[in-house]
């Protein structure tokens, strides 16, 4: 038997359970609100988990390790913004945001909050925004597509080909079966998995170094003189620029909607302590692999080829030569789960802004809840095809353009999402305003200033936040509806704030 069975067999079993998940969920799914918002029942573990495990990608395992491994701490600087962005998403938007969208009446996607919030009888806000998740989650479900590809085609030795619809249909077979509560309950598994990996995989690195444990960063400043320096060369620029990456945050759908499905504003405080425990460990986690990679390929450079050609592969290399090569597929798993666990929220997010603010807000608005169940499964088939479309060629610059959705996502809806949660006075075309400047700036900014070295997210986050407000003065107040619908989140967000306090 060769030594990548045991891992192939791993994986089978790791994705039949997947699969076995998103069948269970089925029975659980009754109708459209369940499907896509898993009828807003996730407690505080669930929440907590499947929002961290639908954040980090196979950039936590594969990407963070790999910019460690070549360029020391100072690639840490993006983990910090990410722990501070979403530790604020957790305190300032998440209960706000469970609350605001029940009182919206009962709103199941982000269009679908915002046309209610700010009473859009015209319905643009909700084009606008469905258009813009469109886009952007295309080229983020395609990108997450040629990483599942790339790790089988890796480990296996399979044609690219197959390793991508080998990926895409695991994935897609949970989420069109099962919905929301098939992701929200395989994210949680898949959670645990990632960080068993990301803790494993660093203790076992550094014992494997051996008599040298003692002077591994001595080691490691022999080989990147400038590796233990948090701030080697960088410019200020440079580390706002990283840690700008916790802007993006606000306005990321595919997290957002975990917030939103938490069965009560209560289990927010619980689910932030479990959220970002796990999210510092994984993350440390991540940074030490990389770190500790440093040393053990500098005693041992007869391994080391692999991990210098591509310093992305330094976590899978170490697994291969440090574990098990059972142990090894259910650590190498973890990358496939942090891939399906962004992937599989990505897909249905898209399926729902199709669905119910397309299909069922223009085309059959009486339409029944077994009836949009099944148009949100056909949905998630149609953006899969488009996705595997996307990624069909391995060359494409489709993984390039992660930095640039993130960034456009938070821009475009960072600054609303805040606002709306927080000022009553802001209105309408504040808001559409608001989410035309912030894409428009990331991507004029992307290609005009990127010489600047300043990530593209920051004019755009901070130019959105100043339309909004800007045009917001110079209009009338909303109606006095809408003020009111606004009032009565607020009051009931802070009176069950003040029930969980006493």
């Amino acid at each position: 038997m060769s030594q990548l069975n045991p891992t192939l067999i791993t994986f089978i079993f790791y994705i039949i359970a997947m699969v076995g998940i998103g069948l269970y969920a089925y029975k659980a799914t009754t109708d459209f609100s369940d499907y896509i918002l898993g009828g807003r029942s996730l407690g505080s573990v669930v929440t907590a988990l499947s929002a961290g495990a639908s954040d980090m990608s196979g950039w936590l395992l594969m990407g963070l390790p790999g910019a460690i491994y070549l360029s020391g701490l100072s690639e840490a600087w993006i983990a910090i913004g990410l722990i501070i962005g979403a530790w604020l998403n957790w305190l300032l938007v998440a209960g706000r945001l469970r609350v605001h969208t029940e009182v919206q009446n009962n709103a199941l996607t982000l269009p679908d909050y915002f046309t209610s919030r700010f009473g859009d009888r015209k319905r643009v806000l909700r084009i606008i925004s469905a258009v813009v998740i469109l886009i952007f989650f295309a080229i983020y479900c395609a990108s997450g597509m040629v990483a599942g590809a790339r790790l089988f085609e890796s480990l296996f030795g399979w044609n690219y080909t197959t390793a991508l619809w080998i990926g895409a249909i695991a994935t897609i077979s949970y989420v069109c079966i099962g919905g929301f509560l098939a992701i929200s309950w395989t994210d949680t598994f898949q959670a645990g998995l990632m960080i068993f990996a990301l803790l494993l995989a660093p203790i076992m690195t550094y014992i494997a170094i051996g008599e040298n444990a003692q002077q591994v960063t001595t080691v490691i400043e022999s080989v990147r003189p400038l590796a233990n320096n948090l701030f080697s060369d960088l410019s200020i620029v440079a580390i706002l620029s990283s840690m700008a990456w916790g802007l993006g945050y606000f306005g990321q759908p595919h997290i957002l909607v975990r917030f939103m499905a938490a069965d009560s504003v209560k289990s927010i405080p619980a689910a932030r302590r479990i959220g970002m425990t796990w999210m510092i460990l994984c993350l440390a986690g991540a940074v030490a692999v990389g770190y500790l990679g440093i040393a053990y390929f500098n005693i041992h450079p007869e391994h080391a080829a692999i991990a210098t050609a591509n310093p992305e592969t330094v976590f899978m290399e170490l697994t291969k030569i440090l574990f098990n090569p059972w142990i090894t597929g259910v650590v190498l798993a973890a990358i496939l789960a942090a891939v399906m666990s962004t992937l599989s929220c990505q897909l249905l997010v898209c399926s729902s802004a199709l669905t119910e603010d397309l299909y069922k807000s223009f085309l059959r608005k009486n339409a029944s809840q077994k009836e949009l169940v099944w148009v949100g499964r056909f949905m998630v088939l149609a953006i899969a095809v488009l996705a595997i479309g996307l990624a069909s060629n391995p060359d494409s610059k489709v993984l390039g353009l992660v930095a640039y959705a993130w960034a456009g996502f938070g821009a475009a809806f960072g600054p609303l999402i805040i606002l709306s949660l927080f000022w009553k006075r802001m209105t309408l075309n504040g808001a559409i305003v608001g989410i035309i400047v912030g894409a428009v700036t990331v991507i004029l900014w992307k290609n005009t200033m990127a010489s600047t070295g300043l990530y593209e997210i920051i004019p755009g986050f901070i130019f959105s936040f100043i339309s909004i407000i800007v045009v917001s003065l110079l209009e009338k107040a909303p109606s006095p509806e809408v003020i009111q619908r606004f009032e009565q989140a607020d009051e009931l967000y802070k009176k069950e704030m003040a029930e969980l306090k006493k």
